[in-house]
């Protein structure tokens, strides 16, 4: 399916925007308000929405919540019991709003100026349920650049029109309400995050299919400050043995099914791979790829490159850490962050 998105703003489905704040514990405020002055700009705008839900469990200072809606009067808080957690918000979010597409957007993104036309345009007929963006790493420089190649976003595919894929990041994506409600995200998972690979999985299994779209894109911060660093490349290794561990129980893709999604990544010329723990020759390609689209998107990449080195070694070190740590003991990491209230 290669064309675009024609539809326009006014013949675009009903709507609503859901932003959760529990990523508000390793992000800063100042993200949080440049993620809701980036959706403020697009085309069709926030008040055209059923409603626009920041998803509150305790993450926001009050006097921050009064300052958002004072300036962004279309923003509605809807307040979920303290503790919530990411994913158990955003479906929270999908039982209260109305609109006949539920658009999701995160506190530490920001989104191109025309992410929300193209995300609703290509919901184009009534078989498409499922339309995910593109969301890649923010930054330039040694760290930046280190975090492009090893952190969990892939670079922008350069395609055009609507691509069928096996994965999504719940940063960027849309559903059909009512398709979401029926099959809706697992939030009961022993993961950090990823429930949406799980999830991801269970929809192609199902015979779903999960719909790409290049030109809905989005930026997303890298890990803010050591602390952050330290602990999310040590939870992706966390999650990786988890994810690799429930793909196995749950045996969700037959042999034929596997085959059909090798293909339709290889035609879609998606460079992630939907297994986490893939093997080394494997890595070895995504990193080719990287590199390949992010010296092509910026030529100060390559400067960078070398003297990225130490952080690129140091982030596989760490997620294969965590790996292995979890291997060992499966629910150490997150025992050990809930002791020392790590704020990841």
């Amino acid at each position: 399916m290669a064309a675009g998105p024609t539809s326009s703003p006014t013949s675009l489905p009903s709507f609503s925007i859901v932003l959760e704040t529990e990523n508000l514990a390793y992000a800063n405020l100042e993200g949080l308000f440049q993620a809701i002055a980036s959706l403020e700009t697009q085309t069709p705008s926030p008040t055209a929405a059923n409603e626009v839900l920041l998803i509150d469990s305790g993450d926001t200072p009050l006097e921050v919540l009064e300052q958002l809606c004072d300036r962004y009067p279309w923003l509605q808080v809807y307040e979920v019991p303290q503790g919530t957690e990411y994913y158990g918000a955003k479906m929270l979010g999908a039982q209260a709003c109305t609109g006949d597409i539920v658009v999701y957007y995160d506190s530490d993104c920001l989104y191109q100026p025309n992410w929300l036309q193209t995300i609703l345009g290509s919901f184009s007929t009534p078989e498409i349920q499922v339309v995910a963006g593109e969301t890649r790493t923010q930054g330039v420089g040694l760290y930046g650049t280190a975090m492009a190649i090893t952190y969990i976003f892939p670079q922008y595919s350069g395609q055009k029109g609507l691509q069928p894929s096996t994965q999504y990041f719940l940063n960027n994506v849309a559903f059909r309400r009512n398709f979401l409600l029926a099959h809706p995200i697992p939030v009961d998972l022993p993961l950090y995050r990823g429930n949406c690979v799980i999830h991801a999985q269970s929809l192609v299994a199902a015979g779903h299919t999960i719909w790409r779209q290049p030109q809905a894109q989005a930026t997303h911060a890298p890990p803010n400050g050591l602390s952050h660093f330290f602990w999310r490349f040590l939870l992706i290794g966390y999650d990786y043995y988890w994810q690799k561990q429930l793909l196995s129980s749950k045996r969700t893709l037959t042999a034929a099914q596997k085959q059909a999604n090798n293909q339709a990544n290889n035609q879609a010329n998606n460079q992630e791979s939907d297994n986490p723990t893939g093997g080394m020759a494997e890595k070895l390609g995504i990193f080719r790829d990287r590199m390949g689209k992010l010296i092509s998107a910026d030529w100060r990449h390559a400067l960078f490159f070398p003297l990225s080195l130490p952080i690129i070694l140091a982030s596989a070190l760490l997620i294969y850490g965590g790996y292995s740590i979890t291997k060992w003991r499966q629910d150490y990491l997150m025992d050990l962050c809930n002791k020392l209230a790590v704020e990841i």
